[in-house]
């Protein structure tokens, strides 16, 4: 036998010695012992073992004074391997269960941290990132002088910006498909919902074209209200910013606006219809 084969051999062998310890405790129906593997194994960050003990005696130490920890790391082990949902879920029930723990405000974080960390690129459904923000906004109104606020803060910062970034590119993205009063819908709400936005100038002038090109679509006896609206919204913008980016193009449809709103069609028509 040679020396390579000689030391696979002791390989598998320990190996299999390892796993055989491994099962035998995890069979073995001895809470104690279980419970000692499960805190040597969390404390080698092998959590899926860790996970997979603590599971097994959770109820069994339901009431008694090593519940909090087991539980506590239970919440722990699915969230470093990356089962988010049910982290928080779990480190939430933690926080409602044990409610005098010392970890009580950790649990309430993590909660929401893990829900943070499923909030996925602003393209996609943000239901997560809108309950991530609920669940740090509250975090900070339960524990104002916490050393966590400053990190919840940011973090509301941050999935504010990415709600604001998919509500700004669908508004582009209304346009783009000539869908010009969605857009003009969505760039309304996203001012109200954001006033802090950096992109006011931006919308303005994604305002002024998505109007003046729905005044363009727009049946006969709503063109010169919709024309004219256009002109308030290019008057707007100009007066917010009379130099810089768009106020050329801004100029050019406030110019095509006007001589649009004055076709003497619109004063015959209106008359006609008064007549009428």
């Amino acid at each position: 036998m040679n020396n390579l084969l000689k030391f696979l051999l002791i390989l598998a062998f320990f190996g299999q010695s390892c796993k055989s310890s491994y099962d035998k405790i995890r069979t073995s129906g001895d809470a104690p012992l279980v419970l000692k593997a499960a805190n040597q194994y969390y404390a080698k960050k092998n959590y899926l073992k860790a996970q997979t003990l603590y599971e097994l005696i959770i109820s069994s130490f339901k009431g008694q004074k090593e519940s909090e920890d087991i539980y506590f790391n239970f919440a722990y082990c699915h969230y470093y391997l990356s089962e988010f949902e049910l982290s928080s879920h779990l480190f939430k029930n933690f926080s409602n269960t044990f409610v005098n723990s010392p970890k009580r405000e950790e649990a309430l974080f993590m909660s929401n941290y893990a829900i943070y960390k499923t909030s996925p690129n602003y393209k996609l459904d943000q239901s997560g990132t809108e309950k991530a923000i609920e669940g740090f906004q509250s975090f900070v109104n339960e524990f104002p002088e916490s050393s966590r606020v400053k990190d919840c803060n940011e973090k509301i910062d941050e999935l504010r910006s990415k709600l604001e970034t998919k509500a700004f590119e669908q508004g582009k993205l209304y346009y783009n498909v000539k869908s010009y009063q969605a857009c003009l819908t969505t760039l309304d709400n996203l001012m109200v919902d954001f006033p802090e936005t950096k992109n006011h100038r931006e919308i303005r002038f994604l305002k002024a074209k998505a109007n003046y090109e729905w005044a363009v679509n727009s049946i006969f006896e709503k063109q010169k209200e919709r024309f004219l609206s256009t002109v308030e919204l290019t008057n707007q913008f100009l007066k917010k910013y009379p130099s810089g980016k768009f106020v050329q193009d801004i100029k050019e449809i406030r110019k095509q606006a006007l001589s649009k709103s004055n076709n003497p069609l619109y004063d015959r028509y209106q008359n006609a219809s008064s007549g009428n």
